[in-house]
């Protein structure tokens, strides 16, 4: 039944690909973005299941799955709806939008609303090294976009080289037993290979689908309303490719299990940025900053909420704690103020 519903789904999602861009209905519109969202989520969920017990079939150890399929699979809808936009060429404004608007999605919201359901410890290497260095890239995007306008090539090249730096950094700290890296579960008798490649068939099927129906539909509201793409890139479209970020770390913290509620946003932010961002203009340069729309004042609120991070664990407790959420939660509250008036 499950192979059954899967199929079911991705058949939904062809259908809606093909008569997306054909309905002028606003709300019908809503509906699509909504499914949408649905297949990115489920087809991430798929594709990372699939893929992950496959791998343990053949022996590969779960500290690799959980460093490359497991991180893949996490920032696949960002991915996915970023690399569509890009290619797209009509819609790159939601590239660089879905990325920043994400990242201050993930510490201002997600966090903000997870360490009100329990403070939150972090491990010292996350505070010595990924946190700053979450602040460190964000800071690189600004220059990039700043002095030369956009995000080029060249610049998607050096972030992917950072990425795969990064990688060996956590390689590094795993082996030596100072990063936690999250577990996938492994496979058993029951599944069955044929199930296992056919779910990682149909969860990228799902992804690339899912992506073509959000830009569209994203892209088709703007238009409705007046709102530009880059303002659906931040607020709409950030918020559902967040959804899985919201999910894992607001059970996690209700859960009490704080390595992997921090943890969780902050590999997804760099995820998003060395991997999402460098791929898609490494594709296509992305406008940052032009006559028509300017990223500038986000890539700041991106910073300053990296920073709000960092300092609202450098206590004695190394703990987010409840104040700092309320702090977050207002501090998005007047972003999105400043969207709604711009």
């Amino acid at each position: 039944m499950k192979t059954i519903g899967k199929i079911i789904l991705l058949a939904a999602g062809i259908t809606l690909q093909i008569f997306a861009g054909q309905v002028g209905n606003v709300y019908l519109q809503m509906l699509f973005l909504v499914v949408g969202f649905t297949l990115l989520i489920k087809g991430a969920d798929w594709f990372v299941e699939g893929a992950s017990k496959i791998a343990d079939k053949l022996g590969i150890p779960q500290l690799v799955i959980g460093l490359t399929i497991v991180a893949f699979g996490t920032s696949a809808p960002e991915a996915a709806v970023s690399i569509t936009a890009g290619i797209s060429g009509a819609s790159v404004d939601i590239a660089i939008g879905n990325v920043l608007g994400s990242n201050i999605l993930n510490i201002l919201v997600i966090l903000g609303i997870s360490c009100l359901i329990c403070p939150l410890a972090v491990q010292k290497s996350t505070k010595k090294y990924e946190m700053p260095f979450v602040i460190f890239i964000t800071c690189l995007v600004l220059a990039m976009g700043y002095f030369d306008g956009n995000i080029g090539r060249i610049d998607g090249i050096i972030m992917l080289i950072l990425m795969i730096l990064f990688l060996v950094y956590l390689v590094n700290m795993a082996k030596k037993g100072q990063a936690s890296v999250e577990e996938t579960q492994g496979a058993t008798q029951e599944d069955k290979i044929w199930k296992l490649i056919l779910a990682v068939i149909v969860g990228g099927a799902a992804i690339v689908i899912g992506s073509n129906v959000t830009v569209n539909s994203a892209s088709q509201i703007a238009t409705h309303f007046g709102m530009s793409p880059r303002m659906i890139g931040l607020t709409i479209v950030a918020f559902g490719t967040s959804l899985p970020e919201l999910i894992t770390s607001t059970m996690a913290a209700a859960r009490k299990k704080a390595d992997i509620a921090i943890g969780n946003i902050v590999g997804s932010n760099i995820f998003n940025i060395l991997f999402v961002l460098a791929v898609t203009a490494t594709i296509t340069p992305l406008p940052y900053k032009n006559a028509t729309t300017n990223f500038l004042i986000d890539n700041i609120v991106a910073v300053v909420a990296s920073v709000i991070l960092l300092i609202g664990v450098c206590n004695k407790k190394m703990r987010l704690n409840r104040v700092c959420g309320v702090v977050m939660l207002a501090g998005y509250a007047g972003y999105f103020a400043y969207l709604i008036m711009a």
